[in-house]
């Protein structure tokens, strides 16, 4: 299989002119330098094909440059670029609109838009504290919320992140998340281990460490993202429904990342038979333009005027690209994610059985994480390992990204084709091989 020659000379002088001009707080994966991309296929400025297996986090559903997409920014643009939330258009309520109708609860919506997964969770907290009039709240470890202030307070995977930022927002308390692979409880005998973490969590942190009459919510990720692609168990959400019912706790849907169609239905939090109060929605969104919808049961979003705001809230641009992205994502791409997600996990499945250093396939629709471990039996996180598979297959033209210890994760466009999968997969196991032979 022929290595690519990346970074090319081109990529290269602009590499030097980012190191010189831009924050170096960003991570970066790999030195892929975009010049242009077409549905999963990318090119960088040097000519090098690139299969897209990370759809910028998971953000471009239908894409790189799907024309439907593409012409609805151009409509748009060719009226206005902003008003500002001070006023009203069209686009932005007739997205509202849309975005409560496919809300995952049977209640009618209020909607809060803004511009990133980080906002609309710092939306959601304010929201909750304000409903609630309490000022607790509970997040699980390895979670990933975002970086601002707030949202880094309910962020647990990785110290780095919160490194020279303490002291954090008070008041959050981290519980386990429910990983059968990794499980850091003990479970009581025929114990679905969902449960086992909501008994710690009635037992330990509302019996020992804040009350529950003091707790606003309960931020989740229906599918933990960047704390490695992890599927909870099938009794997880309803006694964390039960719990918070119990206790009068909001409970906070975060699909900022497993959300808009990614595991075969519109929110992941459908695969589990519970609505939630509050949902975080961004990355794949709007196809890539930057938008974030905090979407809550009208009983909840009760907050007066002023209470909260966004200059750039309903933005013209990424109201139209959201549009046309939902319709995309329910007339065939949510079904397409469904369909070839299973063709890919099974296709994971064969090349595991080929290498003792995977050591578990897991997910649901395309959102599918695949985890390398020293030894299956210890299921010790093999992170180096990973790594080098991972800038394996990136220099031989596939673009991938880690999460969690050991996790490469499979998140490309919806609208992949199991022809491009088997391509994709092709390089990837040739980059295991590679990494074994090491």
């Amino acid at each position: 299989m022929q290595k690519l020659n990346v970074p090319g000379p081109k990529a290269k002088k602009i590499l030097a002119q980012d190191r010189k001009h831009v924050s170096p707080s960003y991570p970066r994966a790999h030195p892929l330098v975009m010049s242009h991309g077409k549905g999963t296929e990318v090119w960088d400025v040097d000519g090098n094909r690139f299969l897209d297996f990370a759809s910028g986090i998971a953000v471009v559903g239908t894409g790189h440059a799907h024309p439907k997409v593409v012409k609805a920014i151009q409509d748009q643009a060719e009226k206005f670029l902003h008003i500002s939330s001070d006023f009203y258009h069209a686009a932005w309520a007739d997205l509202s609109e849309r975005l409560s109708d496919i809300a995952p609860f049977s209640e009618d919506a209020g909607v809060f838009l803004s511009n990133s997964g980080a906002e609309c969770v710092e939306a959601a907290v304010k929201l909750a504290r304000n409903h609630t009039g309490r000022s607790q709240f509970i997040a699980f470890l390895g979670a990933f919320h975002g970086r601002t202030m707030g949202a880094l307070s309910f962020t647990a995977s990785k110290s780095i992140y919160r490194s020279g930022f303490f002291p954090s927002m008070p008041g959050v308390f981290h519980a386990p998340y429910p990983d059968t692979y990794r499980p850091l409880l003990a479970s009581h005998p025929g114990e679905d281990y969902g449960e086992t973490v909501i008994r710690y969590i009635e037992d330990q942190i509302l019996g020992r460490l804040v009350p529950a009459d003091e707790v606003a919510g309960i931020l989740v990720e229906p599918v933990q993202g960047e704390g490695g692609y992890i599927v909870p168990p099938p009794g997880f959400f309803p006694a964390l429904r039960k719990l918070c019912d119990r206790h009068g706790i909001l409970l906070i849907d975060d699909e900022v990342q497993a959300g808009m169609g990614r595991t075969g239905k519109m929110w992941a939090i459908e695969h589990f038979g519970v609505e939630p109060d509050i949902v975080t929605s961004a990355k794949g969104i709007a196809s890539g333009v930057p938008l974030g919808a905090t979407i809550a049961r009208k009983s909840v979003m009760t907050w007066p005027e002023g209470a909260h705001g966004n200059t750039y809230g309903g933005n013209p641009l990424a109201c139209a690209s959201a549009l046309a992205t939902i319709d995309l994502i329910e007339d065939e791409y949510m079904q397409n994610a469904a369909e070839v997600g299973e063709y890919a996990k099974d296709a994971l499945e064969e090349i595991q059985a080929r290498h003792k250093s995977i050591g578990q396939v897991r997910g649901l629709g395309l959102m599918i994480g695949i985890d390398f471990v020293k030894d299956q039996t210890t299921r010790e996180p093999a992170a180096a390992f990973r790594t080098r598979v991972e800038n394996h297959a990136f220099e031989h033209g596939l673009v991938t990204l880690g999460c969690g210890k050991s996790t490469v994760r499979f998140a490309p466009p919806l609208s992949i084709s199991k022809a491009e999968v088997d391509e994709g997969l092709q390089i990837l196991e040739y980059a295991i091989s590679l990494t074994e032979k090491e």
